[in-house]
């Protein structure tokens, strides 16, 4: 028998929170985050990470478990997402991956296996070109070889571009291709993947009132903090969406008014890429809000049929 596993997805600001706490409220469910940002300590706002009220008694994992000096990837992500499956499953409980890092979900969901990730030969020699010649030489170095990848990884995301250009180099595959090789294993669960989504005007609106909502609780103050603490650019957790932008404003790139309506900008272009990468995905069940005339309880009602359906839930 497979164990079971309920995924809750969506685009940034679609309301996958609230969701997630009555579901697991009516599965006996814990909650594992599968988020890129809510696993650091120090930053609440930003990340719009839930709060020890809001989860109403149901247990979280992978939320306030690093600081921001530490990093924080898929492989070490997926490491501690199957610890944490592994100690819900000892106590009866169903584990729930809520979050909209995509790539991380299908991490756990296909069991991707990532031993090949070991440094390399090459890997110090790329970062040297990196630094030399900059991300733009990079990623054109890249599109040469697997133009797929090249699509789907952005240049700044040096990290990803060197991954990929090393695994070429080392295997003479293109990454891309070992990627959708992954995608297609065998997932290891009895799985539900739910995507909760809404209608594009709704979600960039919903967006932008989440920003402001985030400068009125004091996102900047938030930002200046992590920087005195010595956080900068460079770091991991610094380039998530509202740090990066707040953090370009203190050191002097933008005015404030402009470091936020680029992070409106950036937070909409990131959810319409989190849509896509959604689409691509396989044995997805599309929760739109719209299609429950967006009442919370109808919504959890099909998703726990279709739990009953699929014997995820007895």
């Amino acid at each position: 028998m497979k164990e079971p596993l309920i995924i809750l997805t969506g685009p940034t600001a679609v309301g996958k929170t609230k969701l997630s706490i009555a579901l697991a409220k009516a599965v006996n469910g814990e909650i594992i985050s599968a988020d890129s940002m809510q696993v650091y300590k120090h930053m609440d706002i930003g990340s719009a990470k839930i709060m020890p009220k809001e989860m109403d008694g149901v247990r979280h994992y992978l939320v306030d478990e690093l600081e921001p000096f530490e990093e924080f990837h898929v492989v070490r992500f997926q490491e501690m997402a199957k610890s944490a499956i592994k100690e819900i499953r000892s106590r009866g409980h169903i584990p729930i991956l809520v979050g909209g890092t995509g790539f991380y979900i299908q991490a756990v969901v296909r069991d991707i296996d990532f031993t090949e990730n070991e440094a390399s030969p090459y890997r110090a020699e790329l970062e040297r070109l990196a630094e030399e010649k900059g991300s733009t030489w990079l990623h054109e170095e890249l599109k040469k070889v697997d133009p797929e990848s090249a699509e789907a990884i952005h240049e700044n995301n040096i990290k990803r571009v060197i991954r990929a250009l090393e695994f070429y180099k080392l295997t003479g595959k293109k990454i891309s291709e070992h990627n959708e090789e992954q995608r297609e294993r065998q997932s290891p669960y009895n799985f539900a993947y739910f995507v909760l989504n809404d209608e594009r005007e709704h979600l960039y609106r919903r967006i932008e009132q989440r920003i402001d909502q985030m400068m009125e609780a004091g996102l900047l103050e938030e930002v200046r903090r992590l920087k005195e603490m010595g956080c900068h650019q460079e770091m991991v957790s610094m380039k998530g969406l509202g740090y990066k932008e707040i953090l370009e404003y203190l050191d002097g790139t933008y005015t404030l008014p402009e470091a936020v309506e680029i992070l409106k900008r950036d937070t909409r272009h990131f959810a319409k890429r989190q849509i896509t990468w959604f689409k691509r995905e396989e044995d997805v069940i599309w929760m739109n809000k719209q299609d429950y005339a967006y009442d919370e309880e109808k919504i959890l009602e099909a998703m726990l049929t279709i739990l009953r359906e699929k014997e995820i839930l007895k």
